[in-house]
């Protein structure tokens, strides 16, 4: 299954990729529920993301960074889950910034996923969908504040 979600901010494509830190990570924490960040390395190649959640589930959420790169229109990274929370099997977030003109890009969370079975699969994708929803607007929120 997959859910796409597409951004609008403000900022030259590459100077956003570069944005998406740590901090970035903190200004994208869900705010209900308590979700502690045990790791982050980065966003690039090889980097690692570990969440640990403590409400309203107890579960860790590990993903590797197997991909990066760079275009003369895009930049991205993805994500892939190495240890996931019941009921998700599989994971895969591609983060894409890509060009509009020199001031604003568009930034696209293309996430695939599976649950357990079939049945999990689709009543994963409304939870999915409405629990990235938010990250349009504090997307647009956070780089107007860095702009």
């Amino acid at each position: 299954m997959n859910v796409t979600l597409r951004a609008p901010v403000s900022g030259y494509y590459t100077d956003v990729m570069a944005a998406f830190d740590q901090e970035l990570f903190e200004a994208l924490k869900p705010p209900a529920g308590d979700m502690e960040i045990v790791e982050f390395t980065g966003s690039k190649r090889g980097d690692k993301v570990h969440l640990r959640f403590h409400s309203p589930i107890k579960a860790e959420w590990v993903s590797d960074i197997i991909e990066d790169g760079k275009t003369d229109t895009q930049a991205w990274f993805v994500d892939e889950g190495t240890i996931l929370p019941w009921p998700l099997a599989t994971w895969t977030h591609k983060h894409i910034v890509e060009k509009v003109d020199k001031h604003r890009s568009i930034i696209i969370d293309d996430m695939t996923f599976t649950g357990r079975n079939a049945l999990l699969t689709l009543l994963l994708y409304p939870a999915i969908f409405i629990g990235f929803y938010p990250r349009k607007r504090i997307y647009r929120t956070y780089f107007e504040k860095l702009g």
